[in-house]
């Protein structure tokens, strides 16, 4: 069994502390579901690579998802600070419903459609491979060094969406680059981790943290470790239960904010 869970456990720990990070921008930007539409607008780039005869595992089809994430990318970038009546959330919500739909009847009539969709929403990380993990595991790296390189600015600028300032050129342009590269790492871990599971790293673990401090070293190193231990909880059940890994990672991380809140209310 530790032999099936090690390359698994490898990828969680490397989409973790990348998702945390993120996760906690995209929070703090009360752009909550831009995760899940980018992260649709992947898939529906798969799919669309798919329906063109590429094979799931070859880079032609990543650069096509990649792509279609960069589109989204523009668009929620481009968007956020132009004078228009129509809120932010509601584009990115029209983006994830119509990137579903379309995902939808492209695959409707292909007799192995259902399974492709089965692994686009949960993924297969109980499955992966070294050198599938090797292949996140070099571009998070160099992912992890930007983040680092321009976190004062990347914190500026989300700093910006609470006080809903209005940018600069330049400004502009970094906020781009914040979206290309969130654009990046949702089209790297959705083809393993699926939709719902790489909405969920992002997300729970940076509202669990939240409720317990403000300082943003400290909710990086309390996401990455709520992110970790339910992640592996939730792959330890799917393999004891014999239960989808996704949904159960999934599940798991949800439990652990009904838990956190629970504490947290009962500590006031």
């Amino acid at each position: 069994m530790l032999d099936l869970l090690f390359w698994p456990f490898l990828a969680i720990l490397i989409i973790a502390v990348i998702h945390a990070y993120l996760g906690l921008h995209v929070v703090k930007r009360g752009v909550i579901f831009v995760d899940l539409a980018m992260a649709q607008m992947a898939a529906l780039g798969t799919t669309f690579g798919f329906i063109l005869g590429l094979h799931p595992n070859q880079l032609p089809i990543f650069f096509v998802g990649l792509g279609f994430t960069m589109l989204g990318a523009a668009i929620f970038a481009i968007l956020k600070f132009e004078k228009r009546q129509v809120p932010q959330e509601a584009i990115i919500g029209i983006t994830y419903v119509v990137s579903a739909a379309m995902m939808l009847l492209l695959l409707s009539k292909l007799a192995e459609g259902a399974e492709h969709i089965d692994n686009l929403l949960v993924g297969s990380i109980l499955f992966v491979t070294p050198i599938e993990v090797l292949k996140i595991f070099l571009p998070y790296l160099v992912i992890g060094f930007i983040l680092t390189l321009f976190h004062q600015k990347f914190s500026s600028l989300s700093q910006a969406y609470t006080e809903s300032r209005h940018l600069d050129r330049k400004e502009n342009l970094l906020n781009f680059l914040f979206y290309v590269i969130f654009g990046l790492v949702v089209t790297l871990s959705v083809k393993i981790a699926g939709i719902f599971l790489v909405f969920s790293f992002l997300i729970i673990p940076a509202v669990i943290a939240k409720m317990f401090t403000r300082n943003f070293k400290s909710e990086i190193i309390l996401a990455t470790s709520f992110s970790i231990f339910g992640s592996v909880t939730g792959l330890w059940a799917s393999v004891i239960l014999d239960i989808p890994t996704g949904a159960s990672i999934v599940v798991s991380l949800g439990l652990m904010l009904v838990f956190a809140s629970g504490y947290k209310v009962a500590r006031n």
